[in-house]
Parts: structure tokens; C-alpha cells; sequence
């Protein structure tokens, strides 16, 4: 558990809960979901000053089938969060401020003209900035 960040809240899903999905991570993926939330989640927390809100953490293989994404999905591996700060302008700000703070990121991407950003941490960080549309 970080300053600001839990696994309780990076594994928290609606789909999951609805579809009586098990998103319980394995132990692997937890320990990187907490490389998540200290490298990078709480530096971020910090340096935005305010609340940044999870909207999608982990996902077991069945909750990332069941949302869409893909197989590959940094999600599934616990290496990725989506996060907002409550609207797109904003959420610019956000993504602007990571991506000039210098911090060591593999991918930051502006999902859908800033309606939400992915951000995610791994062992080898590639520093990739992307805009989806």
C-alpha cells in the first residue's frame, strides 16, 4: 500500500463485480501493481496536489476479455493504470505535467482526446508518449 494508492482501489472493477468476475491479482502482478504505486501513482499524486481517481488497475485475463482490451494489456500483468482527474482539460494538465516531470514511465497515453490517460510502469521502461483518438 502507497501514501495514496491501495491495491484494494487499482482492483477495484464494476464489470468485475456485476459479472461476478475474481480479479484477485496473483502474487506476481501484485508486486508489480505496488512497483506501480510507488514508482510512479504517489510521485504523481504528489506532484499533481490533488485527488487522481483509478478508473481501470488490473484486470484478471477473464475482467480484460470481458472490458474489450487486448490480450497484451499492461492492465493484465499489473503494470498499468488508468487514471483522471475529473475532466479532459484537466486531465491534459496531468498528462503534461508527467510527461515533462522526468519520472521513468513505460507508457503515458492520452486515451480519447484526455478523457483519461493510461499510465504504466515496468521493468524495462520505454518513456512512450502516445495520443489514442
Amino acid at each position: 500500500m502507497g501514501k495514496y494508492f491501495s491495491i484494494g482501489e487499482l482492483t477495484r472493477s464494476s464489470v468485475a463485480r456485476r459479472e461476478g468476475i475474481d480479479n484477485t491479482p496473483p502474487p506476481d502482478a501484485e508486486i508489480r501493481l505496488n512497483q506501480l504505486i510507488d514508482c510512479l501513482l504517489d510521485i504523481v499524486r504528489e506532484m499533481w496536489g490533488g485527488p487522481i481517481t483509478v478508473t481501470s488497475g488490473f484486470r484478471s485475463p477473464r475482467l480484460n476479455e470481458a472490458v474489450g482490451g487486448v490480450p497484451s494489456s499492461q492492465h493484465v500483468k499489473g503494470e498499468a493504470a488508468d487514471i483522471t482527474v475529473g475532466n479532459p482539460e484537466d486531465n491534459r494538465k496531468l498528462f503534461e505535467l508527467i510527461r515533462r516531470s522526468g519520472l521513468e514511465f513505460d507508457q503515458l497515453i492520452d486515451e480519447r482526446n484526455y478523457a483519461w490517460i493510461h499510465v504504466s510502469y515496468s521493468a524495462e521502461n520505454r518513456c512512450q508518449i502516445l495520443h489514442l483518438g
